[in-house]
């Protein structure tokens, strides 16, 4: 059976809360009008269960069933950083 889960990919935004984070995901797209390359952003709340994200890592989410009033994620996988200080 194929897993037809929704992911969507974003940055870590908080991580104050027991069991859930806050991730910003960006999206962007042509104006249709003016042909200017507009940025969106939007806030999701995400369930980790072993509080391993940190503010500003790069997180896969997955679709789940509603876990609480806001949160409808859960973290998939967490991406490893990309370049960093030498």
């Amino acid at each position: 059976m194929q897993n037809d889960k929704r992911t969507i990919q974003g940055v870590v935004v908080s991580n104050l809360m027991e069991k859930t984070v806050v991730v910003q995901v960006k999206k962007q797209f042509s104006h249709p009008l003016y042909k200017k390359v507009v940025t969106k952003h939007k806030k999701f709340y995400a369930h980790d269960e072993e509080n391993k994200c940190k503010k500003g890592d790069i997180v896969i989410l997955e679709e789940s069933r509603p876990l609480s009033k806001k949160k409808r994620w859960t973290v998939k996988e967490i991406l490893p950083k990309v370049g960093g200080k030498a």
